[in-house]
C-alpha cells in the first residue's frame, strides 16, 4: 500500500507481507515433514522432497489468493500447490505433504513465527524511544516549563519531568509487549479436532519435535478455539500505541505556534505544506496519533473474535487474519516515529521560561497560598490568593505587585518572601527525585533486559 512507508515501519512490514506469510507456512510444512521423518511416520526421502518443494519462488501469490477465495483459507491452496510441486519431483513423496495436519495448525503456527519476527522489532523501537526519553529527562532535569492541566497553565514542572513520565510509560509498555509476545510463542498443532488422532500414540512425540524444530514452545493442549494469547498481545500493542499517542499529543501541542517549546527533528522535505512555505508540520506526531485512533478498534475486533464455536471458529478466527497484522503494522509505525521524534526533539528552553512568565506569577498562586495558609488557614488563604490572582489577570499586572497591596498578605509575608514563592524554580517539589528514580529504574530494566 502506498502509505505503508509513512504509517508503518518497513522492517516490521517485511515480516507481515503476503510473501512472508506464505514463507512462514512453508517453513511449518517443512518442519512438520522433518519431524515426521525423524519419528519414521513418513520416509526420509519424502521429507527431502517436501523440503526441496518449499522454495518460495515456486508459488504464485495471485493463484494462491484465488484458491483461498474458494477454499476459505490460504492453507488449502498452498498445500495443493506444495503437493503438486512435490509430485513433479517424486509422486510417491507427494503423498506425505501435510500428513495428518489441519489448515489451522499451519496458519496459526505461521502467524506465531511472523509475530516473533515483527513484534520483536516493534519492541526494539519502543526500547529506542525509551532510551531517547531517558536522555531528554537527564539533559533537561532543571529546564523549567509550565505544567499544564486542562490545557491551561498550572504549577511549573521541568521538561525533564515530562520526559521522565514518557520514559516510565515506555518502559512499562515495552515490558508488557515483550511479555505478551513471549507468552504467544507456542506451537499450534492438534489436527482436525485438536486430538492428534491421525497420529495414534505418536502425536505428543511429534508435537515436541515440531516445536523444537521451529524454536517454539509446546502447549499442554491445542489452542485452536482459545485465542487469549493473541488477544493479550493485541491488547499489549494497543496500550503501547496509546502510550506513544500520549507522547505525540504532548509534542504536537508543544510545537504549536503559540507555544513553540518543542519541535520534531528537522529534515529536508519533511513536514512541509503544499501551500505555506513557512510550515513545519509535526509529521511524526500525526502518524502516531493516527495509529492511536485506529488501533483501539482493531484491538476491539480481536477481543470480539474470542468467543469461538466449539473446537473451531466460524468467523472469529477468520476475523483475526487481517486484523492482527494491521495492529502490528500500525504499532510498528507508531513506535518507529516515536523513537525518531524523541531522538531528535528540539527544545527551546528560553521559550519555555518566557511562556511561564506570560501569567506574571499567577501560575504559582498555589505556592503563595500554601505559605499564607500556615498563618491564616487553608480556606482563607485560598480565598485571599484567589482574589488577588483574579485581580492580577484582570488588570494585567504581576501577582507579586497585587499581593503587595493586600493587607492580609503583607501582614504575614514579606516582599522578598513573595518573590521567592513566585519564582518557578523554587516550586518544583520532588521533581528531581521523580526524574532520578525513573532514570534509575530504566537503567536497571535495560540491564536486566
Amino acid at each position: 500500500m502506498i502509505y505503508d512507508a509513512l504509517l508503518g515501519d518497513p522492517a516490521v512490514d517485511e515480516h507481515l507481507s503476503d510473501d512472508a506469510h506464505v514463507d512462514a507456512m512453508l517453513q511449518v510444512e517443512e518442519a512438520l515433514a522433518r519431524a515426521q521423518a525423524t519419528l519414521g511416520l513418513i520416509p526420509e526421502s519424502a521429507a527431502d522432497v517436501i523440503t526441496d518443494s518449499t522454495r518460495e519462488d515456486e508459488y504464485d501469490l495471485d493463484s494462491l489468493a484465488a484458491g483461498a477465495a474458494k477454499a476459505g483459507n490460504l492453507a488449502i491452496p498452498l498445500v495443493q500447490a506444495l503437493t503438486a510441486n512435490a509430485a513433479r519431483r517424486d509422486p510417491v513423496s507427494a503423498r506425505y505433504v501435510h500428513w495428518g495436519a489441519t489448515s489451522q495448525d499451519i496458519i496459526d503456527t505461521a502467524t506465531v513465527l511472523q509475530l516473533r519476527a515483527a513484534v520483536s522489532l516493534v519492541a526494539d523501537s519502543l526500547a529506542r524511544a525509551a532510551d531517547a526519553a531517558a536522555e531528554l529527562a537527564e539533559r533537561h532535569a532543571t529546564t523549567v516549563m509550565a505544567g499544564r492541566t486542562w490545557l491551561q497553565h498550572a504549577t511549573p514542572i521541568t521538561f525533564g519531568l515530562k520526559a521522565a513520565g514518557w520514559l516510565a510509560a515506555l518502559d512499562r509498555v515495552h515490558e508488557r509487549v515483550e511479555f505478551a509476545l513471549d507468552d504467544a510463542m507456542f506451537l499450534q498443532f492438534g489436527g482436525a479436532s485438536g486430538t492428534l488422532g491421525s497420529y495414534d500414540d505418536r502425536g505428543l512425540e511429534l508435537t515436541a519435535l515440531l516445536a523444537d524444530g521451529l524454536a517454539l514452545r509446546q502447549t499442554n493442549i491445542p489452542w485452536h478455539a482459545h485465542r487469549d494469547r493473541l488477544a493479550d498481545l493485541a491488547c499489549a500493542l494497543g496500550v503501547a500505541v496509546g502510550t506513544t499517542g500520549k507522547i505525540a499529543r504532548d509534542i504536537s501541542l508543544l510545537s504549536q505556534t503559540e507555544v513553540a517549546e518543542a519541535f520534531e527533528p528537522a529534515e529536508e522535505g519533511k513536514g512541509g505544506s503544499s501551500a505555506m512555505p513557512q510550515k513545519r508540520n509535526p509529521v511524526g506526531a500525526s502518524v502516531v496519533l493516527a495509529a492511536s485512533i485506529r488501533v483501539p478498534g482493531l484491538v476491539a475486533t480481536m477481543l470480539a473474535a474470542m468467543p469461538n464455536e466449539h473446537e473451531r471458529a466460524l468467523g472469529g478466527w477468520q476475523a483475526e487474519w487481517e486484523t492482527l497484522p494491521q495492529i502490528v503494522h500500525l504499532a510498528g509505525g507508531a513506535a518507529r516515529h516515536t523513537a525518531e521524534m524523541l531522538a531528535g526533539l528540539e527544545i527551546d528552553a528560553e521559550r519555555m521560561r518566557a511562556n511561564i512568565d506570560l501569567t506574571q506569577g499567577v501560575s504559582l498562586a498555589e505556592s503563595a497560598s500554601m505559605a499564607l495558609a500556615e498563618h491564616i488557614g487553608r480556606f482563607d488563604a485560598h480565598r485571599v490568593i484567589g482574589d488577588a490572582s483574579r485581580r492580577a489577570i484582570a488588570e494585567h499586572r504581576p501577582l507579586a505587585d497585587v499581593l503587595a497591596e493586600a493587607p492580609d498578605v503583607m501582614k504575614h509575608l514579606s516582599r522578598e518572601e513573595i518573590a521567592r514563592l513566585l519564582t518557578p524554580g523554587n516550586y518544583l517539589g520532588s521533581s528531581a527525585t521523580f526524574i532520578a528514580d525513573a532514570l534509575a529504574a530504566h537503567a536497571t530494566y535495560r540491564d536486566v533486559d
